[in-house]
């Protein structure tokens, strides 16, 4: 069961990214439907504890992890906006979760003890294989614009990191669909002071414009997240974020269908990093 949750979030994440990646204005696209998925999640959380009359918050632990996994949500929205900006889905998209896990597994391991395997290093082996070949670039002139790069390495950290908060909020006695709510709420929060009057302003904009497309991106990205979440609270943290590295191929494929024309090396390098995700999972 765990496994299908992750796919399917996996699924969903990688599709909300294709959608980002047609916009113009990417940052405040994102602006907007975070803040609709925020609704969203709110609302979910609300129903789950009237129904279930469980405390969201078993103590002031969980809520306060949230709230720094909400910080760390919003350099993560606000780093992909950027790296979108400047390099293509397929090959951001890989760089950016294949690195996540790399970062996230040994910090899993030693900060919840997780398990440690043979196939969790090989698999860690083959990830690393991967993101060389996603992003070769010596002497390569196909290589991503190193700023690209550079945002989806930022964008990585801030992913591992926020999978962490996540992980640490739930082990306190944090209920997920809570966690999530309060979590997206931060990021939203930041992200309407971040961009001041302006920014607000078009934001509002943007959904008046599109609201049907605005509503379908909030979905798919709160959708993506709780379901994520749910998983994250059956299983390790380095196991869930290692097995949703499968959307980079959900990534790439999204990428061909807007109109990226995938080279081989990236390619092969999704494929690696999507193998090795799975092998880590054993």
């Amino acid at each position: 069961m765990i496994v299908a949750l992750v796919v399917f979030s996996a699924f969903l994440h990688a599709a909300w990214n294709a959608l980002i990646k047609r916009e113009v204005d990417k940052d405040r696209t994102l602006i907007a439907a975070v803040a609709i998925g925020t609704f969203l999640a709110g609302a979910v959380a609300t129903v789950r504890a009237m129904a279930t009359g469980i405390a969201p918050f078993a103590t002031a632990a969980p809520f306060a992890c949230s709230l720094v996994a909400g910080v760390f949500e919003q350099i993560y929205f606000l780093t992909l906006a950027r790296a979108l900006d400047r390099g293509p889905l397929g090959r951001v998209y890989t760089l950016s979760r294949g690195a996540a896990v790399v970062l996230v597994y040994p910090l899993s391991v030693l900060i919840f003890a997780e398990a440690l395997t043979p196939f969790s290093l090989a698999g860690s082996a083959i990830v690393l294989c991967g993101l060389v070949l996603s992003d070769w670039r010596f002497g390569r002139t196909g290589a991503m614009p190193l700023p690209a790069t550079l945002w989806a390495l930022a964008c990585a950290t801030a992913i591992a990191l926020y999978h962490l908060a996540y992980k640490a909020a739930l082990a306190s006695g944090g209920v997920p669909s809570a966690v999530f709510a309060v979590s997206l709420a931060v990021s939203t929060g930041i992200s309407l002071l971040r961009t001041g009057s302006e920014g607000r302003a078009a934001a509002l904009r943007t959904v008046a414009a599109s609201p049907g497309k605005l509503l379908l991106m909030g979905v798919l990205c709160s959708g993506s997240f709780l379901i994520l979440i749910e998983a994250l609270a059956r299983g390790g943290v380095g196991f869930v974020l290692t097995l949703r590295n499968t959307s980079v191929l959900f990534a790439l494929l999204l990428a061909w269908a807007i109109g990226e024309t995938p080279r081989l090396a990236p390619a092969v390098g999704a494929a690696l990093v999507a193998g090795g995700a799975v092998l880590m999972t054993f």
